[in-house]
């Protein structure tokens, strides 16, 4: 393997300046409830907010300020994600079985958690997509109570109306105008507009990871996301202008993004630079895609298939393409990645939209050990025994002699005493 193209020194994501700056968040919001979401709302998103909560004439409103074949095309990839959810909860069951030793039932309940906290980001531009992502396996799973949050869209000084739609079509059940650290704050401790919840799911930038990191514990989290990322395996067959555009397509996500491709075949990676020159001159986000690339692409050129399979496998990307001669059969060799997308007709874009798998990912290797939100993100598969006084008997010597040998007494005596 040889590198054609490498990236600069990474970018730093975390910081000591992020780190305190949002523990001086997390501190305010606990100690002034709604008026510092509102103050800081005004500071960070320019917002003059009165009431956090939106309401449903709020909802009503978004609805008509948003063009019908948007709506529509919301609806439709609802649908996908609701037919992939259901199907992800008709694999996992709850539990219920006799053990060999009689008198002792074992099993497992799959139980929803009671609030889930949804962070939808809004940055440069709105993210309704997100807003379907979190909230429709939530509540396929069964959550209770579905809060959302996105901060205030400068344009419209309150959450842009295509989110609060996909918020709506969703099925949210409180929708607040808090965005950045707060929102997470605000999640995790609760204000007087907004009961706190037992998870937090969502990606955002480095003060909501930072912030998630630091009130994980308090309340659960997803993950901790880093850069948005894709790395793209292809040989002699790929299409370059495929892959050229799948390489801008990840680069316009921000400065930090990083866009990977290992290839078998050197030949056509200057067709590919030139297709991405040409292509990012048609875009109003080439240029800054091309500068992230720049900045963070990598080419590297594999000196075999098998090869460039265990450098995506060693790499676990967030999303990876395969765009090979036979791309079913060479995704069996594949196995370390967040989401996959086999065969050139699948580029990332239809997995961030409407194809039905969910699009918060694992980032920064994390693939090798976790998985994207999911229905079991919002489900606790808690432990349960139903033991009988025949159970009891069968069981008590063991326990009884494990419990004297940690000299766990008290425990010892709960068994022998039943025995009586």
């Amino acid at each position: 393997m040889k590198y054609y193209k490498s990236a600069k020194e990474a970018k730093e994501v975390r910081d000591a300046h992020a780190t305190k700056a949002v523990a001086d968040i997390i501190c305010q919001v606990r100690q002034q409830g709604d008026q510092a979401l509102k103050d800081l709302a005004k500071k960070f998103d320019h917002a003059d907010l009165t009431e956090l909560r939106v309401t449903k004439d709020d909802i009503k409103k978004a609805y008509e300020q948003v063009d019908d074949k948007v709506v529509e095309s919301f609806q439709k990839a609802a649908e996908q994600i609701t037919f992939y959810a259901k199907a992800q909860l008709d694999c996992i069951k709850p539990l219920d079985v006799q053990s060999p030793i009689a008198g002792v039932e074992l099993g497992h309940r799959l139980i929803p958690v009671d609030g889930a906290g949804l962070y939808v980001p809004g940055g440069r531009f709105p993210l309704p997509s997100t807003a379907l992502m979190l909230t429709i396996p939530a509540k396929i799973a069964g959550v209770k109570r579905v809060a959302a949050c996105s901060p205030a869209n400068k344009q419209f000084g309150t959450i842009h109306p295509a989110t609060l739609v996909a918020m709506d079509i969703a099925g949210a059940d409180e929708i607040y105008t808090v965005g950045g650290a707060q929102a997470i704050a605000a999640l995790a401790y609760g204000t007087e507009s907004i009961k706190k919840v037992d998870l937090i799911a969502g990606p955002g930038n480095r003060y909501v990871t930072e912030a998630k990191r630091q009130v994980m514990g308090t309340v659960g989290i997803d993950s901790l996301a880093g850069p948005s990322e894709v790395l793209i395996v292809a040989d002699e067959t790929a299409n370059p202008e495929y892959i050229a555009i799948d390489l801008l397509a990840q680069s316009e996500h921000d400065a930090f993004a990083k866009s990977i491709l290992v290839t078998t075949d050197e030949s056509k990676v200057p067709e590919i630079l030139k297709a991405m020159e040409e292509l990012a001159a048609k875009l109003p986000t080439g240029e800054a895609a091309m500068q992230s690339f720049e900045d963070n692409g990598t080419i590297m050129i594999a000196d075999s298939m098998e090869e460039m399979a265990d450098i995506a496998n060693d790499a676990a990307p967030e999303h990876l393409e395969v765009h090979t001669k036979d791309p079913v059969e060479y995704s069996k060799k594949l196995y370390q990645f967040g989401s996959l997308f086999i065969g050139e007709d699948a580029p990332v874009a239809l997995g961030d939209y409407c194809s039905g798998t969910n699009h918060t990912l694992p980032t920064m290797k994390n693939a090798k050990f976790s998985n994207g939100v999911w229905v079991g993100t919002f489900l606790k598969t808690s432990f349960v025994q139903h033991i009988t006084k025949e159970g009891l008997k069968n069981l008590s010597e063991t326990c009884m002699t494990m419990a004297h040998t940690e000299g766990l007494a008290a425990h010892e005596m709960s068994v022998a005493l039943r025995l009586k």
